[in-house]
């Protein structure tokens, strides 16, 4: 799998050289990795349309827009950029509302998104490149941008049967999400679907911006799972779990105990998001009812890591309460996008160890912290909604 890697780094390293006049490209004929952007930026419903493509055309194009491959084969942050920074956004304006009509482009950006390899297509562009990327918390960057002049599809689309069923089944989005989740479609493939407005009843589709379909994605399948894991026998150890992964330390505790989840973001000086002198924080929470409202302090990072942590108690058929701490150090020196919380915490779910109780659990936590990450977590500890709650309902049960 790393000859993959070298070779498509290799392929950009080349591209690039050869397009160092970037200026004077009007025409692509390429592999889209298949990969669809819906910008948010324009006043609502009005949304660019983008169909994201390297500049050439490259047998390994997936690799373009992989994040558990990147995850699972150590990419760097460097690596990741120059693989965004090589992709082209040919973009047009759209109505969100498109999404039932059959208009062309948007019929052809249907079509690219819901496909289950890369997608040969020719392109034209109706203006000179615009170069630069944004780094944000939730929406992998890219770093190319032009007007779509014109564009085709040569061949024929591969598309997934079960997609063809959901896209006209008269159902909602979630349930459609759902049953594409249950024959192991990601969350990936799922918030890409989801964007391009081919789920849910045929009056309501519309396109989605993908920085709205990624959280929605995490979020609409985190409450599938727990509606499932609060139904199961609680864990059975206290669990600890550690890892690191681009930059972001991860310790996860785990309480057996009903449902709950709590997570606290610190941002270091001089990490992605705090230009500042001074260690930052925040934190969202869920009871067992879940949540009403929206997590605005962690955004798109609370979702993104619930659903890891529900997906590791659904496979072991437990439920427990679970208290996430984050540490993005200054490694993390530019923001990639909400994949890297999700794929952290998989990576720290994979290294776990048992305690026999919440004393002995807190105990390793404050020593992991401490040895492993120079970090002292008994200010976090003692303003945890979940540990305080957990106390209390064990004084209650110990009263009755």
């Amino acid at each position: 799998m790393n000859d993959i890697k070298f070779e498509v780094l290799k392929k950009v390293a080349d591209v690039n050289f050869k397009f160092r006049e970037l200026k004077n490209i009007s025409r692509i004929d390429t592999l889209s990795p298949p990969s669809v952007f819906i910008g948010s930026k324009l006043k609502y419903p009005l949304v660019n349309v983008g169909i994201l493509s390297p500049l050439e055309k490259d047998e390994n194009a997936w690799v373009y827009d992989d994040a558990r491959y990147w995850a699972n084969n150590e990419f760097q942050i460097s690596d990741v950029i120059k693989l965004r920074d090589s992709l082209l956004n040919s973009r047009f304006q759209s109505k969100v509302q498109d999404s039932r009509l059959n208009k062309k482009f948007v019929s052809l950006a249907k079509e690219i998104a819901i496909a289950t390899k890369p997608v040969d297509v020719e392109i034209e562009l109706k203006n000179k490149l615009n170069i630069g990327r944004n780094p944000d918390r939730v929406l992998t960057l890219h770093g190319m941008r032009a007007g779509l002049k014109k564009a085709r599809i040569i061949g024929n689309v591969k598309i997934h049967p079960k997609v063809d069923k959901v896209m006209h089944d008269e159902i909602k989005a979630a349930e459609g999400m759902q049953l594409l989740y249950e024959n192991n479609f990601n969350e990936y493939a799922l918030s890409k679907i989801l964007s391009v407005g081919v789920m849910g009843l045929k009056k309501n589709k519309k396109l989605v911006p993908t920085r709205w379909s990624i959280t929605a994605t995490d979020d609409i399948l985190g409450k599938q799972l727990s509606e499932q894991i609060r139904n199961y026998k609680w864990l059975e150890d206290y669990e600890l779990f550690c890892g690191e992964f681009m930059g972001n330390q991860y310790l996860i505790l785990m309480f057996p105990n009903v449902w709950g989840y709590e997570l606290f973001e610190l941002y270091y000086p001089g990490s992605s998001w705090n230009p500042s002198e001074i260690m930052k924080a925040a934190t969202d929470f869920e009871s067992f009812s879940g949540r009403k409202d929206y997590a605005s302090n962690t955004a798109g990072g609370y979702y993104a890591a619930r659903l890891p942590i529900l997906e590791y108690l659904n496979r072991i058929k437990r439920q427990a309460s679970v208290l996430a701490i984050r540490l993005e150090t200054p490694s993390y020196w530019t923001a990639l996008g909400v994949w890297v919380v999700r794929e952290s915490v998989r990576k720290a779910l994979k290294i776990g160890m048992k305690f026999d109780s919440e004393e002995e659990l807190i105990g390793g936590a404050k020593q992991i912290a401490k040895i492993k990450y120079n970090f002292d977590s008994s200010g976090i500890l003692n303003r945890s909604k979940l540990l305080r709650q957990i106390k209390e309902e064990r004084r209650l049960g110990e009263w009755f």
